[in-house]
């Protein structure tokens, strides 16, 4: 049997679309634990899952990843992806 490759994930950047900015209708946010986030920056591992799965691009890939809150959507699959449970969704006012 003939080792295949995986095929790449499409990655893109955040940008003012035609919707624009997220604005003010997000009710969730995803809140990161940066103590249970593998790719913290004590870590050797590098997952970035969260990073790969965004649907909007808004978390730049780092040790721990950033969201950029001006884009998130709130949709939480950063957050169900987390194979650490490093993040949950939180209401815009923090609870």
């Amino acid at each position: 049997m003939a080792h295949r490759q995986a095929p790449m994930a499409g990655v893109s950047w955040p940008i003012v679309g035609e919707a624009g900015r997220t604005g003010s209708w997000r009710s969730q946010r995803p809140l990161l634990d940066a103590s249970r986030c593998s790719a913290r920056g004590d870590s050797s591992t590098q997952c970035q899952l969260c990073w790969l799965y965004c649907p909007e691009a808004c978390i730049t890939e780092g040790r721990p990843p950033i969201v950029d809150f001006r884009y998130c959507k709130g949709c939480g699959i950063c957050a169900h992806e987390c194979p650490r449970q490093a993040i949950r969704m939180v209401g815009e006012d923090g609870t």
